[in-house]
C-alpha cells in the first residue's frame, strides 16, 4: 500500500469516528461502525426515532467533491449491504431505512445529507 493510500485510509477512519461522535451529539444512536457484510462495508449505521440510517462518510478536498464521490455502482452496493445487514437484525425491521451521506470538506464543517439517495425499482431486482 502506498503512503498516499495509507494517508487516505487514516483520514477516512478519522472522518468516520468524528461523524459518529457528531451524530451522537445530535441525538443519534450508533448501532454499527465499519459494518462488514458479504457484499460490502457500511461506514455507519445509526438510529434516531423511527429512522434507521445507513450512512456513507466521504472526506474530500471540497464539499462538492465529497458529494459526488458516491457513484451509482457504490449506491447499489450500499443498498445490497444495507439489506443484508438489516436481514441480520430482525428487531429493527419496523424502522424506516434511509441512506445518508456525511460529506467532510478539507476545510470547514461536515454536511449531513439526509436521504441522499433512494432505493430505485431496478435496485430491488438484485435484492430478490
Amino acid at each position: 500500500m502506498t503512503q498516499a493510500r495509507r494517508n487516505a485510509e487514516r483520514r477516512g477512519r478519522r472522518s468516520e469516528a468524528l461523524s459518529a461522535l457528531w451524530l451522537q451529539l445530535r441525538g443519534w444512536r450508533i448501532l454499527d461502525q465499519r459494518a462488514r457484510t458479504g457484499v460490502g462495508e457500511l461506514d455507519l449505521v445509526a438510529r434516531r426515532g423511527p429512522v434507521l440510517a445507513f450512512i456513507e462518510v466521504k472526506h474530500r478536498v471540497s464539499l462538492d467533491d465529497a458529494l459526488t464521490a458516491v457513484t451509482t455502482s457504490q449506491k447499489r452496493r450500499l443498498i445490497r449491504a444495507a439489506a443484508l445487514w438489516r436481514s441480520r437484525h430482525d428487531a429493527l425491521a419496523a424502522l424506516q431505512p434511509r441512506f445518508d451521506v456525511i460529506a467532510w470538506p478539507e476545510h470547514g464543517w461536515p454536511r449531513h445529507i439526509k436521504g441522499a439517495f433512494m432505493i430505485e425499482t431496478e435496485d430491488l431486482v438484485g435484492l430478490i
